[in-house]
């Protein structure tokens, strides 16, 4: 029996909000014991800022709890049901090594889903372990972190636990559970499994509950359900226009991996673009390249017509009446789409107005870095520094003639080149978490058992425009290699 004492230190404040949808949605479960809990990584401000004791988490106690052995109190552990496309192919899923323990209330009276990755089997498991491999889970801490401190809507990582067990995947691998912390875990693929395996009401009473907990202000809507599609494509438009903006490949965009809050979620072949290519595509199992770079915008709005599907029946009682309203709401997608995108890049430049030449000027600086195989982060670092020369366009004619141009259309606007560089400064990260020192901080913690490495990258990912000296030495580029990096799934 835990005792109030334990209670009280850990601080947790825990809710079963989602419990209470139509068990249709989720099923309880338990997690089993692991071996030997150990602390790798914790997250003390996010802790903090959850209203959690860090102290008493970082505890024997405390880590028992965070790696299943002991539930926290107020915790009812489930895992959802969902379904989803994956690469196109409609699948029944779920959460197969994934456990909701409940909702953080915090001390600002926000609330999040307190979720266990790698805990073990599930109902839903369809064969799987359920378990994580170690070097999964800090590669999700990592990216996930770095996402955040670039201002872009993700889950978050509170803590990485060993568990003193061996996972089989293609090698034998230490085992590991991650805690994250979401605004929900619901899903494109929740909406999906509750049109094909339930009823319109239990569709309803899903959507019902969502509006309270992420849209609010629609509730007293006309038409709360049109209002709501409409909102998540915002949402959405605007998530997507951010990844494009810092060069972040999600990797696996099924349904079942798109949020309803708009958060990115389930970080598993995800990397950061190096060399300008849309075509650029990391995932072992992406062979077709659906999830490329320059794909994003299009499964994201392909992804949000499936959402909108499950709406139909809530949109009008005449289908046809319905079918058009939704179709009208996809349709704004992609104006949504880039006028974020448009904004953010004139931002990277140092252009405070709109003007219809920004869009030409954009594109061909994009398609000289692409011909020229330059470096997407570090192209728009040398333009805000004008250190141009350490840059494989300096010395081209087409730069030459781009730069130019640039110059002029920054004439053009009011504000000083003062302006312009702080707001460069301001939308140009310093750095980005680059794949071979993601890898490498992997490999000294999970094989040298040095966390060092990985500690050091994540304090320069914290701020990243900052533009301190401590963080130049991380934006060095690979050097070049005969085997193209690749991710994977982890699963």
């Amino acid at each position: 029996m835990t005792n109030e004492k334990e209670v009280i230190e850990s601080g947790w404040n825990l809710d079963n909000s989602y419990a209470r949808l139509p068990e249709v949605f989720f099923t309880t479960f338990t997690p089993d014991a692991v071996r030997l809990p150990g602390l790798i990584m914790f997250n003390s401000s996010l802790a903090k800022s959850l209203g959690l004791n860090g102290d008493a988490l970082q505890s024997k106690y405390g880590v028992a709890e965070l790696a299943g052995n002991k539930i926290p109190e107020g915790a009812m552990p489930l895992a959802q049901a969902y379904a989803g496309h994956q690469f196109g192919n409609f699948n029944m899923l779920g959460d197969g090594r994934a456990l909701l323990l409940g909702e953080q209330l915090t001390p600002d009276g926000e609330r999040f889903d307190i979720q266990f990755k790698g805990s073990g089997r599930t109902p839903y498991s369809r064969g799987g372990d359920g378990r994580a491999g170690l070097a999964q889970m800090l590669r999700e801490y990592i990216i996930s972190e770095a996402m955040h401190a670039l201002d872009i809507p993700t889950s978050r990582s509170l803590a990485v636990v060993t568990t003193g067990e061996s996972v089989l995947r293609e090698t034998e691998l230490p085992g590991a559970i991650l805690t994250r912390v979401a605004a929900s875990h619901i899903r494109v693929g929740t909406f999906q499994y509750a049109a094909n395996f339930g009823s319109i009401e239990e569709v309803r009473e899903l959507a019902d509950y969502t509006i309270e907990r992420h849209y609010p202000e629609i509730e007293a809507d006309d038409n709360r359900y049109i209002s709501f599609l409409q909102e998540v494509i915002k949402r959405q438009a605007s998530l997507i226009a951010k990844w494009q903006l810092v060069g972040f490949i999600h990797g696996v965009m099924n349904t079942d991996n798109m949020t309803i809050s708009g958060e990115t979620i389930d970080y598993g072949p995800c990397a950061f673009m190096d060399a300008y290519d849309p075509a650029t595509v990391f995932s072992s199992i992406d062979r077709q390249g659906r999830y490329a770079y320059g794909n994003q915008p299009y499964i994201g709005g392909w992804n949000l017509a499936r959402f909108a599907e499950t709406l139909l029946p809530l949109l009008d009682d005449d289908q046809d009446k319905a079918i058009k309203m939704a179709t009208d709401a996809i349709g704004e997608f992609n104006k949504y789409y880039h006028a974020n995108w448009f904004a953010g890049m004139r931002a990277r430049l140092g252009i405070f107005n709109e003007e219809k030449q920004d869009e030409t000027l954009i594109e061909d600086l994009l398609s000289m870095m692409k011909k020229y195989e330059a470096d997407y982060t570090n192209t728009f670092l040398a333009l805000t520094f004008d250190t141009m020369e350490e840059t494989v366009l300096f010395g081209t004619a087409e730069f030459s003639k781009w730069n130019d141009m640039w110059q002029a259309r920054l004439g053009k606007q009011q504000e000083t080149k003062a302006d312009s560089h702080q707001l460069m400064r301001n939308s140009n990260p310093a750095l980005i978490p680059r794949n071979h020192q993601v890898e490498a901080a992997l490999e000294a913690s999970v094989k040298n058992g040095d966390n060092s490495v990985m500690e050091r990258l994540l304090a320069v990912l914290a701020n990243p425009f900052a533009h301190t000296p401590e963080q130049a030495e991380y934006c060095a580029v690979p050097t070049e290699s005969t085997i193209p990096y690749q991710t994977f799934c982890g699963t």
